[in-house]
């Protein structure tokens, strides 16, 4: 089994328990998370061969998590030791009307660091066939750019299937260079490229007419993002699917969630779920990808790979922490139609 690699940046999550606000109570709940390791955990529960790639500095909190991507059976073989930190972000879950809110810790963490060349492309992309990253890992650094974009050509020269999850961060654009300057170089290495309601607008200025993600009161037209896939494509030719995830807000408790997938003739759309009772929402769009990798590689029919994608993330809103925590069977059962949530005996 060829194996998939993913590279970003993982990091230290403190959350604030139930739905306490910053400065209410006196604990924080530590756990491990991050875009490309999130898609990593998730291809491994679903029995792929996944390695993630990092930097991470030499100490006991890096160990611990190197420790638990191992737990989940991700390969981290790969991992390059160095620079000063992990990067650690404070979340606070929203309830009801109120947002989730995130707070960065993650300046001068090690990936932010990361020399061009210190990690040997050509060996690590040996028996591999796809390469994940997302749009978080460039936005951390020049330097973490750099080495994003030097992964991309290599696994453009060693016949690599290339991903890319868009995910604009507006608050990490910080090193001088906005997201609309850097990522058309990444996203020209790219056959498959995924991005939210605002992504393709953030970053590359293409969005549906009319279309306020403000105001979707839960109701998403999926046709009217058929012209988004379109534009992609015209810019980026080397793209032969273009996913976007499709999400009606009504609360922070209660969202649909849906998407489409287009590959350049026919505009694919998903069943829409409606999610209530939302438990944790960080890292939907990771399990979607992840969903994503593993139903294109292993179903034949585009429809199938999409249901596949939405179903397992529409699941990760009801698994606590970054990491999708489901499997294959689980993922296929709620695709069946089965959400009834009935104890399995």
């Amino acid at each position: 089994m060829a194996k998939i690699v993913t590279f970003g940046e993982i990091m230290l999550r403190l959350a604030t328990p139930d739905h306490l606000r910053f400065g209410q109570g006196n604990e924080l709940v530590a756990t491990f998370g991050g875009g490309e390791a999130n898609v990593a955990v998730s291809l491994a529960n679903y029995g792929e061969d996944v390695e993630f790639v990092t930097r991470l500095p030499k100490n006991d909190i890096a160990a611990a998590c190197v420790r638990e991507l191992r737990g989940f059976g991700v390969g981290t073989s790969n991992i390059v030791y160095g620079g000063e930190r992990m990067g650690i972000y404070f979340l606070e879950t929203g309830a009801v009307a109120r947002p989730s809110k995130v707070i960065y810790d993650r300046a001068h963490s090690s990936i932010s660091t990361i020399p061009s060349g210190e990690i040997d492309w050509a060996a690590v992309f040996a028996g591999a066939e796809w390469f994940h990253f997302t749009g978080i890992t460039p936005a951390i650094s020049r330097e973490a750019a750099e080495v994003c974009l030097e992964a991309c050509q290599m696994a453009n020269k060693m016949g690599l299937t290339v991903s890319c999850d868009l995910n604009y961060r507006k608050n990490l654009w910080k090193w001088g260079t906005s997201a609309s300057e850097v990522m058309p170089a990444l996203v020209e290495c790219c056959d498959v490229i995924l991005g939210n309601e605002e992504d393709a607008e953030k970053v590359f200025g293409i969005k549906p007419e009319g279309f306020d993600v403000t105001a979707t009161e839960g109701a998403v037209d999926q046709a009217a993002f058929k012209s988004v896939c379109q534009q992609l494509m015209v810019r980026f030719p080397r793209a032969k699917r273009v996913i976007i995830t499709l999400r009606g807000s009504i609360n922070a408790d209660h969202n649909t969630w849906g998407g489409v997938l287009y590959d350049g003739e026919k505009l694919y759309s998903s069943k829409r779920y409606d999610i209530t009772h939302i438990v944790d929402r960080v890292g939907g769009g990771d399990s979607f990808m992840g969903g994503l990798i593993y139903g294109l590689r292993n179903y034949a029919d585009l429809q199938q790979a999409l249901e596949f994608a939405v179903a397992a993330s529409a699941l990760k809103h009801t698994v606590y922490g970054d990491f999708n925590l489901v499997s294959v069977s689980e993922v296929e059962t709620l695709m069946g139609g089965d959400g009834s949530g009935r104890v399995a005996r």
